[in-house]
C-alpha cells in the first residue's frame, strides 16, 4: 500500500483562548500552574469571565503537531471532532488552511466545539482549563480504515483516554496501523493524564499497541512513580521494543531505546513568551525527521527548533514557516 500521509494525527479538537495572568491569580481561581484540568461547561464560563484580554487561535495537542508537520513539508492529517457551529468551522479552517487533511464529519447536535481556556504566567508557564465537549462525540466510526493504513506513523494524544468514545476509536486505529506495519506513536500529554490512566498506559506500551512514546520530564517521573530522572529513563529502556522521546526543557531532549540514549541540546531562544505547544512542536519536529529516515540526532534538532520557534509568540501554531527554518539552520537540504 502506498503512503499518502506521513503522519496521521488523532486527538481532541480544541480552540484556545490564552490570556495573560500573575500567579495569584492562579492561586486565587483555585488552579495548579501548569497543569491541565478538564471542566465543565458552566466553570469554563465562569473562568472566561475571570481572564483580562484574550487572544483566541485553534488548538488541540495532536492537531498542533499536524500543522508543526504540514509546516516542515511533511504530509499531515487530522481527525478531530467539533460541532457545526462558529468555534467548530473556525478549527476546520484553520487546520485545513495549514495544509492539514482534515475531512471529520462535524456534529450537528450536542455539546458545543471544545474550548481550552489557558492561563499564561510571566514565565511562558500555562494553566489549562480545558471543556471537551464535542471532542467526546469521536467515535470509532470516525476512523477511516484506508486513511489510517496508509500512514506511516500515527500519532495519537493521551488526552484522547478521557472521553470512552475516543478512547475506542484510538484503539480501533491503532489496531488498523499495526495490523498493516505502521508505527504507533503516543504523547502521554500531561502528568495529571498520567497519574489518571498510568495503568492504561503501561498496558499500551507494554502489550506493543504502541511502538513510540513522546513525554516530557514530569510526565516520564509520574508514568514510573519516580522522582529520580535516571531511574526513569532506566525503567522506559526496559521497555521491549519501544522508543522514548523525552523532552527536559533547557536541557534538550534524550530519544532512549533498549539500545541506545542519544542526548541532543535545546534549540537556543532569546525569550520565553507561552509554553503552549511546545511538546507539540517538538514531536512535530521528530517525526518529520523520523519519517524521513534522520537520524535521531537530526530528528531532534528539528523538534527543538520547532519548539524554540513556538515558545517565541502566544499560541501553539508556527507563525513562520518552518521549513524554510530548518533550511536556513541547516537541519535540511
Amino acid at each position: 500500500m502506498s503512503d499518502t500521509l506521513d503522519v496521521l494525527g488523532i486527538g481532541n479538537a480544541i480552540v484556545d483562548t490564552l490570556s495573560r495572568a500573575g500567579d495569584d491569580a492562579l492561586v486565587d481561581l483555585g488552579l495548579a500552574k501548569g497543569g491541565m484540568a478538564l471542566v465543565d461547561e458552566a466553570r469554563a464560563a465562569a473562568l472566561y469571565e475571570k481572564m483580562g484580554p484574550t487572544t483566541v487561535i485553534s488548538g488541540g495537542s495532536a492537531a498542533n503537531t499536524m500543522a508543526g508537520l504540514a509546516s516542515l513539508g511533511r504530509r499531515a492529517g487530522f481527525v478531530g471532532k467539533v460541532k457545526n457551529d462558529d468555534a467548530g468551522r473556525e478549527f476546520s479552517h484553520d487546520i485545513r488552511k495549514a495544509g492539514v487533511a482534515f475531512d471529520t464529519p462535524a456534529a450537528t447536535d450536542g455539546a458545543a466545539t471544545a474550548r481550552c481556556l489557558i492561563f499564561v504566567t510571566p514565565d511562558g508557564q500555562r494553566t489549562m482549563n480545558t471543556f471537551l465537549g464535542a471532542c467526546q462525540a469521536l467515535a470509532p466510526e470516525d476512523i477511516d480504515e484506508a486513511r489510517v493504513a496508509a500512514a506511516k506513523v500515527l500519532y495519537m494524544e493521551g488526552y484522547l483516554w478521557d472521553p470512552p468514545g475516543a478512547k475506542q476509536a484510538f484503539l480501533k486505529a491503532a489496531k488498523i496501523s499495526r495490523a498493516k506495519g505502521r508505527k504507533v506513536a503516543l504523547s502521554l500529554s500531561d502528568s495529571f493524564c498520567v497519574d489518571r490512566y498510568r495503568g492504561e498506559f503501561l498496558s499500551l506500551i507494554r502489550d506493543r499497541v504502541v511502538d513510540i512514546v513522546f513525554a516530557n520530564e514530569s510526565e516520564l517521573h509520574a508514568l514510573y512513580e519516580t522522582a529520580d530522572f535516571d531511574t526513569a529513563l532506566t525503567a522506559l529502556r526496559g521497555e521491549k521494543d519501544l522508543l522514548g522521546v523525552v523532552t527536559r526543557s533547557e536541557k534538550g531532549c534524550v530519544v532512549a531505546s533498549a539500545e541506545s540514549v542519544v542526548a541532543a541540546p535545546a534549540f537556543p531562544v532569546e525569550s520565553v513568551v507561552d509554553t503552549t505547544g511546545a511538546g507539540d512542536l517538538f514531536a512535530a519536529g521528530f517525526l518529520a525527521g523520523y519519517t524521513q529516515g534522520l537520524p535521531h540526532e537530526r530528528s531532534a534538532a528539528l523538534g527543538a527548533l520547532a519548539a524554540a520557534e513556538i515558545i517565541s509568540h502566544v499560541g501553539a501554531r508556527p507563525q513562520k514557516d518552518l521549513l524554510q527554518l530548518a533550511r536556513d539552520n541547516g537541519l535540511v537540504a
